[in-house]
């Protein structure tokens, strides 16, 4: 056949060296440069990773220390070889979770820090020698701590300072001094104390304190103010803490009462109620007594004493006169009215007495006498103040859109009405009841625990202890796919070219045969030719391709 294309002289295939270094060896400078600098990059991001994750979570060891605690703790840190951060602008101070009570009981086996509150527990290091002196300031020091952590156990109580003026007693009972004590209180931000809160911090004052009377006691907040304006019965303003729990009872039951009965007219957490009542618990005791003459003739008298006495002096009286009917009469005694009323002038006597004569009667009669003793009761309520404030109506439509709309005056009326029968409302002892309708600026049905997601505690916690590690998880890729993959791309070898021998890699050295190289007039010629061949006789080019394939020779 003379179209069929003839087997060139075999080729011997250079193997491609593939090694790393002859790689390296082949790549730019720059592509050099550039793996080098991510390789470096790289083993920096391991390194910071593995650094942080052995250093752990750190927490809060002590925090709003003053300067000279908090230099002396990082003074003891620094010795004991435990690692610390400063945090919220140097008012905290932060170890190693793991090591965070540890650390907090070698400080205070070093006494630290100092301004820390102490108690009872300064007995407990009583120094041997010490004099009288020092032995009563230390128990006062002592009882001093005690009082302060007592009353720095309340929510609203941010800190405290307990001073006690205990005066050294003679044996003279005369002479004795009582003690004093002033409570300085640091409140909460936001936070204040009634006045049944601030009695019962007099109260364990001086409960705390032998011989400490309630009024000796002073109550300041961290502004200066006085907050126990205490009056000589010891109670605070002139109310003693049951008082003060009867008040808050009354106020209490009152304000219920109005919550009870407008709830179900303008709807749950749609209103907010308050009341102040002044009460009168005074007492006063009068005594009087009244004295009520006898006289009138309803009034009938009562005859206590009476005495009776008649003397006469001389000899008996001689008749003289005319004779006749009337001289020979005797005289008539003389009588007097029980009521002072003047009686008729008795005829003049037929005769005059030779002597003297004295009659006396002294009658004595019962006086009325009324005692009446009135005390009144303790406890009234003298005048009553009530203010509430009612939210604007709130309706959704059909459609879920909700529209919010203020109350009419009458409707506002109407719950002003219902509010002064609520509490008892008394115009004579001075009342008063306000009723206001204004939209609410907090939506009640937001509850301070339905916070967003982004806003969740547990969720920021978690971003807070996942940034370091996340930032450097993304320097790492940025270096792995800004300088490390261009660089390797740019030392791979170029692809061969369309229609170029392709190299072939095998286990011996044997020759491969390959195509003679033709021009390209005679391959087109060729090819041509074979064409036609496969189009004549498709048997025979066939077989001449089964030779090739089995590695026979064709005939």
């Amino acid at each position: 056949m003379d179209n069929a294309i003839a087997p060139s002289a075999p080729q011997t295939l250079t193997p491609i060296d593939n090694g790393v270094f002859a790689r390296l060896a082949a790549m730019p400078p720059k592509s050099r440069t550039m793996l080098g600098a991510g390789a470096a990059a790289l083993v920096a991001v391991l390194v910071g990773i593995t650094m942080w994750s052995s250093q752990g979570d750190y927490k809060v060891l002590y925090a709003n220390l003053s300067d000279k605690d908090g230099g002396a703790i990082l003074a003891q840190l620094s010795t004991m070889n435990v690692p610390y951060k400063s945090a919220d602008g140097g008012n905290a101070i932060l170890v190693p979770a793991d090591k965070v009570f540890e650390v907090r009981l070698k400080l205070a086996s070093a006494g630290l820090p100092k301004g820390s509150v102490v108690g009872y527990e300064l007995m407990d290091n009583a120094r041997f020698g010490q004099t009288q002196f020092q032995e009563r300031l230390t128990f006062q020091r002592g009882l001093e701590g005690e009082l302060t952590r007592s009353i720095g156990a309340l929510a609203a109580v941010q800190a405290a300072r307990v001073h006690l003026a205990l005066p050294n007693q003679n044996g003279f009972f005369r002479e004795q001094q009582k003690p004093s004590a002033s409570v300085l209180l640091t409140l909460h931000p936001g936070r204040t104390l009634d006045r049944a809160q601030i009695a019962g911090i007099v109260h364990l004052v001086s409960s705390s304190v032998p011989e400490l009377a309630p009024k000796a006691v002073s109550v300041l907040d961290q502004t200066g103010a006085l907050l126990s304006d205490t009056d000589s019965n010891g109670g605070v303003q002139g109310l003693d803490a049951n008082q003060l729990r009867y008040v808050a009872q009354i106020e209490g039951t009152l304000q219920k009462r109005i919550v009870d009965i407008l709830e179900p007219v303008v709807g749950r957490d749609n209103l907010r109620a308050t009341v102040a009542a002044e009460v009168d618990f005074s007492q006063t005791e009068s005594t009087s007594e009244e004295f009520k003459p006898n006289q009138g003739e309803q009034a009938a008298a009562a005859v206590r004493s009476q005495q009776s006495t008649e003397s006469t002096n001389g000899a008996s009286a001689t008749p003289s006169g005319v004779p006749g009917a009337t001289s020979n009469q005797p005289p008539v005694p003389a009588t007097a009215p029980i009521n002072g009323a003047s009686a008729p002038l008795q005829a003049a006597q037929g005769g005059q007495a030779n002597g003297n004569s004295r009659r006396d009667k002294v009658t004595n009669y019962e006086v009325d006498k009324t005692v009446r003793v009135t005390r009144n009761a303790t406890g009234l309520v003298k005048h009553l103040n009530a203010a509430v404030v009612v939210n604007h109506r709130v309706t959704t439509d059909a459609k879920g859109k909700t529209t919010v709309t203020p109350l009419t005056n009458d409707e506002v009326e109407k719950l002003t009405a219902l509010v002064r029968e609520s509490i008892g409302f008394n115009p004579q002892r001075g009342d008063s009841v306000k009723v206001i309708n204004a939209p609410f600026k907090i939506d009640p049905s937001l509850k301070p625990d339905d916070l967003p997601l982004l806003k969740q505690p547990w969720l920021l916690d978690l971003v807070r202890a996942g940034a370091v590690p996340g930032a450097l998880a993304l320097v790492a890729l940025a270096v792995v796919f800004g300088l490390i993959r261009p660089a390797l791309r740019a030392a791979a070898p170029p692809p061969p070219p369309k229609g170029a021998q392709l190299d072939a890699v095998v286990a011996d050295d044997e020759p491969l045969p390959a195509l003679p190289a033709l021009s390209a007039p005679k391959i087109s010629s060729q090819l041509e030719g074979a064409r036609n061949l496969a189009k004549e006789n498709p048997a025979a080019v066939a077989n001449i391709v089964r030779g090739w394939v089995s590695g026979e020779t064709a005939t």
